[in-house]
Parts: C-alpha cells; structure tokens; sequence
C-alpha cells in the first residue's frame, strides 16, 4: 500500500541537504550534534557489542544492523522501513507487475500484519481473505512480533507451495486458510460492458496501468459507440501503487487543472501535476468507487475527479493513506529503503491523511436478492374495478401488462461477505449492491443531461 517516487536521490540532493544543515549557526549546529548525536551513536555501540557478546544465541553483525535499521525507520511511521536485497527485488518485480505468492497488500499495525486488500484472482482473494483481517500465524508459527518484511518473506515461496495462514477477523474467532502460492500477475486494469455503461476495475497502480486503461476505454468505445452513456471507475480494494500512474489516470479524465501537489518539510521542494488537454472519456458522466481497502494512489484518483466534479463518488470513506514514500537505493543498490518523503494534497489543497476520502453519495455493500414471484408489484391497475387507460395504443390490452422489474436490494443480514468488487461477471449475475446503484447513478444523469439538452 506504499505510493512511490520512480526517482533516485542523487548525491546533489545529499549535498544539498548538507548545505541546508550547515546554514544554521555554526555553533548551535555543532553543540547539537556533538552533544546529543555522539551520545547516542556511543551508546548504540555500547548495546551493539553487549548484544554481540552476551546473547543468548549467536547473531551476525548484518543481522544487527540490517534489524537496527529497520527499526529507525519503522519507528517513524507504519509506510517507512528498510528492504534488504531480497525484499528490495520482490518489490521491483511487484511494480512492474508480476511476483510470487499470495497476492495480498498488507501493512503493520500496533505490530500486527493487517491486510489492507487482497488483488483480484489471485490465492489469497480466492480464498475468501478479506481487508481488514490481521494474519495473526503463518504456517502454524505467531506472526505476531515478525516485521513486516519477514511476515512478508514467510508468504512468499515456490509457485504451487502451500501455506496455511491463521486470520483474526473482527466479530469471528481466529480461523485458518489453506491455499498454494503463485506467480501472482497482475492485470491491473479489466473491463467489460453493462449494458450501455463501461466498467473499469483498476486494482492497482503499476508501470502498465495507464496503457491498461487507455485500451480498455477505446474497446468500450468500439462496443457501444454513441450508445455509451457513461463509465464506472471501481477503485475498491485498491491500495495504491506508483504515483506517476495515479496522476496519469486521473489526466486521462481531465481536461486541464491541477491532479495533486506534493508537499516535503521544504516549502521549496513542493510539487504540483497538473493535467494536460484530452479527455477519453469525452465529458461522459462518471461514477468512481471506493471502500475502505481504496487507498493512496486510487485516493488521489479519486479525490482529483471528486474536486474537479468531473465524477460522483461513491461507496465508503477510503483507507486515508495521504503520504507519499520515496525508494531509496543503499550500498550499491542491492538493498533499499521505503522513506515517506512527502505529504499529498487534493486540488481544493486538502489532506486526506487518516481522514480519508469521503464518498459524495454513501452507499454500504449490500446483497442484490430478486423477488419470489417475477413480474409481481403492487399498482393501481391490480385493484378491483380499477379504471382502464384511455390513451393506451392498443384498447385490448391489459392495464398491469408492464414488463417485470429489476431485481429489489435489500441489506444482508449481519455476517453476511460483501461481493468481490471487481468480479467478470455482469451485474445481473451477482450480488455487488454499490455497482448496481452506480450503474442506475449514471443512467439518472445521461437521462437529465439528454433532457437538458433537448429544452
């Protein structure tokens, strides 16, 4: 769930920082740093070298360090931590879009694993893991004290390898899911036609994610022609991904202003995207979908579009992921760390961090059930000695001859899982409640618009 810069620094940006450091008051710059920095530096080796000595098992210096470091930076908030090389490669392989395992976006929290969103189709989503759920064992073993990165090694393995992963679920005793491992290849865009609207399900922002959503729309386009009325965006179960790709996405909906700024501790290195001319959705009405697995990078889609009213949003209140993570390559480069480097903004210049992004129209998951008797609803024409229509085209017929209507929603009862978003099937097939009401949304507004323009 890290968004991320895909840039380096550069040995120029230490130096520039160093600068900055050294334009303080000289003295104040040194008794700072002498008396308080070299102390503690003196008594990290001190705990270094009584750690190396005394404890109870035999630990490698690497093992210190790397764990020393990782703990600096986790301490600094749930995003930051340090990769070592094979940590560093997974991660790679995960932005360009394939890797092994089980296909779950998890974060730490009060030292838990937390699963922010398992990805569409993959072992994990198919094994009914759910955001929200802590792994609380992996493999029969507690998870609870792992770092997140080796949480993250234990799930990860040979393609068809199993795994048992124990799962605390909030209202549920802890249960267990059995599943294999796989290569995990992400299509982070798949689409398909409900009736006269485009669908697109983004899961994920990698390096292919744009050039997924450009040809899905222009199939869209090619299927319905002037019968499009409109596109839902399904950004639930999102957690984000690079944030090149989530201002290109946004721009494809926008004509002009700005995607997001990014803003450091240094005024000075703030930073704006704006979006260039050009709309492939040519000003069709819009619906974006989000959850509470919707975060960072589907948060900043999804808040441009919202500033910009060029879509409704709707669903629940997103993840609130509001910082931005840069990678940066140590040594020489085999490993890395994950620094939150920046906040981002909204173009009305608001902060969704912890707060989230708060949906236009709140629409819960609920089930779509159809009725027992199809075709049965209550109306005038039902009653005994009901008067007959006088300006109907053909006198014989039946005054309740109307067609049947669409399936009635109802909520579930407490318990009952939500639909997967994002499911192949079409609407009429399952039982997805916020899809359904965004699909009725964005024909209410194609009728108004058309209506508009014809007076």
């Amino acid at each position: 769930m890290t968004l991320t810069f895909k840039t380096k620094f550069s040995t120029a940006f230490f130096l520039s920082t160093s600068a900055v450091a050294l334009a303080l008051p000289a003295q104040a710059a040194e008794t700072k740093f002498s008396t308080d920095t070299y102390k503690y530096l003196e008594l990290f080796g001190d705990v270094f070298e009584r750690v190396r000595r005394d404890y109870v098992e035999e630990v490698t210096d690497q093992q210190l360090l790397e764990n020393a470091i990782n703990g600096m930076l986790t301490a600094l908030d749930p995003h930051s931590g340090y990769m070592p090389a094979k940590g560093f490669q997974d991660m790679q392989e995960q932005t360009k879009g394939e890797f092994g395992g089980l296909g779950i976006e998890v974060n730490m929290e009060n030292g838990l694993v937390r699963v922010v969103s398992p990805i569409d189709e993959t072992p994990a989503a198919k094994a009914g893991v759910q955001p929200g759920d802590y792994i609380i064992g992996i493999d029969g073993k507690p998870a609870i004290g792992l770092t997140l990165n080796e949480a993250v090694e234990k799930m990860r393995g040979a393609p068809d390898s199993e795994i048992t992963i124990t799962i605390r679920r909030q209202g549920l005793d802890p249960f267990d899911l059995k599943m294999k491992r796989a290569v995990v290849k992400v299509q982070s865009v798949r689409s398909r036609v409900e009736g006269d609207i485009g669908y697109l399900r983004v899961t994920s922002f990698n390096e292919q994610t744009q050039i997924g959503l450009e040809s899905a729309i222009k199939g869209i386009n090619a299927k319905l022609g002037n019968k499009l009325r409109g596109f839902v965006l399904d950004l639930r179960n999102n957690p984000g991904g690079l944030l090149d790709q989530a201002v290109m996405v946004s721009d494809d909906f926008l004509e002009r202003g700005e995607v997001v700024s990014t803003r450091t501790r240094r005024l000075e290195d703030t930073q704006r995207y704006n979006a260039k001319p050009g709309d492939l959705a040519q000003g069709k009405p819009m619906v974006v979908l989000i959850n509470d697995g919707s975060a960072s990078a589907s948060e900043i889609v999804a808040g441009a579009l919202q500033d910009h009213g060029r879509a409704v949003v709707l669903g629940t209140k997103s993840f609130g992921k509001g910082s931005v993570q840069t990678i940066v390559p140590l040594g020489r480069g085999e490993s890395a760390m994950r620094l939150t480097t920046a906040r981002y903004y909204t173009p009305s210049g608001r902060s969704i961090q912890a707060t989230g992004i708060e949906p236009d129209i709140e629409v819960k998951q609920a089930t779509v059930q159809r009725p027992n008797a199809p075709g049965f609803r209550r109306a005038e024409a039902d009653l005994p000695g009901a008067l007959r229509n006088d300006t109907t085209t053909a006198p014989g017929a039946p005054a309740n001859s109307a067609p049947a209507v669409p399936a009635a929603a109802s909520t579930p009862p407490a318990g009952t899982p939500a639909a997967p978003a994002g499911d192949a099937r079409t609407t009429q097939d399952t039982d997805d409640y916020q899809l359904a009401r965004a699909l009725d949304l964005l024909r209410g507004i194609s009728v108004y618009q058309q209506a508009s323009q014809n007076n």
